[in-house]
């Protein structure tokens, strides 16, 4: 009957990997991804950037549309006319005004846009991230909820090795050193249990803050993982990253601004031309105007308009800001090459990585079923009564170990390849499918 035991734990031991987790209506890996781009508050501060940013840019666009002001400034007026904030006493006024001249501000209108277009572009980027990280803790929540069930059938099997280990002290045969070992054994497993439940607990809450679902209610389903095909090696993993690197475009989007800035700083020293219109209704009952104008000469309605020259000749303040920007610019244009250089590196270090998980992957893959061979010829050996029943127990655990460094190898491997199709772009079209 004890034989009989422990065929059918060393058989769960290796059944239970292959068993999905079950869930009444388990998280798809797409539907956690959707949720996790909805509720981000990451992405809502990302598209509130944008958002400034667009505004600001609209904001120095339309310094070329006429600006106009309705207002009045009563007052009574004694003696010789005199002004309120540099305007008559009026019972009515119209003012407004708009460049009609002005380089440095063409440029900085360029600024603007392209700093706007840097914003879009940090938003795709922490778009990726969310989409990253959600991925990433999916996956491993997933590598975690297949490790715990064979986590437990090693434990029975543990257990049941002090068990036999007890008796067979007590009968004499073995040594109390053996009780030691099966004690140590059972401890280690013990930590794994730990360490499995402790990942668990902190993986579904993390889900849990990315979607807004319930952690409790979070079970994740191994096959609505998309598979993950082998990338290309070589220049073409580099070339593809500096070109769909949003950290390039970022730095390369700021660097064209901190361009078209430094040009707007050098042509704050060329002349400019605006436009400046003005009416004025001015009450006679209450200004003594008219005494200081030729007799009939005076009228309540008066307008002026025109355009204002202004030519900057004597500036040295503005020149040497002019050199700072241009600093500034060369700064950030080799800052841009720093990181497309980095991109381009940092994919050919994941290629390889993802090359050297995959080897490591086939050699756990092959322990697995190397150790399962070995636990399937024990098993006959044990019913033709030429094993013993540690033999069968040691091939049992030495086989759940060989299941979980499996699992860890396979998690290893995704998770590279998820940060390599971030690298090189195809991250969106694996998750999202679009």
């Amino acid at each position: 009957m004890k034989s009989m035991r422990f065929v059918i734990h060393a058989t769960c031991v290796l059944l239970v990997a292959a068993l999905p987790t079950f869930a009444q209506e388990p998280l798809t890996f797409r539907r956690a991804i959707e949720l996790a781009i909805g509720q981000s508050t990451e992405m809502a501060l990302s598209q509130s950037d944008e958002a400034r940013a667009r505004d600001s840019y609209r904001e120095a666009r339309n310094s070329y549309i006429p600006q106009a002001a309705i207002g009045s400034d009563v007052g009574y007026a004694y003696g010789f006319p005199l002004s309120l904030e540099g305007s008559a006493p009026t019972l009515f006024n119209v003012v407004t005004q708009s460049s009609v001249w002005n380089p440095a501000q063409r440029e900085f209108i360029k600024a603007a846009k392209a700093e706007w277009g840097v914003s879009k572009a940090q938003t795709r980027d922490q778009r990726m991230q969310v989409v990253t990280e959600t991925a990433l803790t999916y996956i491993e929540l997933n590598q975690w909820e297949q490790r715990l069930p064979i986590l437990q059938s090693e434990m029975k099997v543990v257990h049941d090795v002090e068990a036999a280990v007890s008796e067979r002290i007590n009968a004499g045969v073995d040594s109390p050193l053996e009780a030691t070992k099966a004690k140590l054994t059972d401890a280690q497993t013990r930590v794994h249990m730990a360490e499995a439940s402790g990942a668990i607990d902190v993986l579904r809450t993390r889900l849990s803050q990315l979607t807004g679902m319930p952690a409790q209610s979070i079970t994740t389903a191994r096959d609505s993982i998309p598979a993950l095909q082998e990338t290309a090696a070589g220049p073409e993993v580099a070339a593809r990253a500096s070109e769909s690197s949003t950290a390039v475009e970022i730095a390369q989007g700021a660097a064209v601004a901190r361009e078209f800035r430094a040009k707007g700083e050098h042509k704050a020293l060329y002349p400019t031309a605006d436009f400046a219109a003005q009416y004025g209704l001015i009450n006679t009952s209450l200004t003594n105007f008219e005494q200081f104008f030729v007799p009939g000469s005076f009228q309540p309605h008066n307008v002026t308009f025109g355009v204002v020259l202004r030519l900057p000749f004597l500036n040295a303040s503005q020149h040497a800001h002019a050199e700072v920007a241009d600093a500034e610019a060369l700064r950030s244009r080799k800052e841009a090459e720093q990181t497309r250089n980095r991109a381009a590196l940092d994919a050919l270090k994941l290629q390889h990585n993802v090359e050297q998980l995959r080897a490591a992957r086939d050699v756990a893959q092959l322990r697995s079923e190397l150790a399962q061979n070995q636990l399937d010829a024990v098993q006959t050996r044990m019913q033709a009564e030429t094993a013993t029943q540690r033999e069968l127990q040691d091939a049992a655990i030495e086989a759940a170990e060989r299941s979980l460094d499996r699992i860890n190898a396979e998690f290893q491997l995704q998770a590279a390849q998820v940060q390599l199709y971030r690298a090189t772009g195809d991250l969106q079209q694996w998750a999202i499918g679009k």
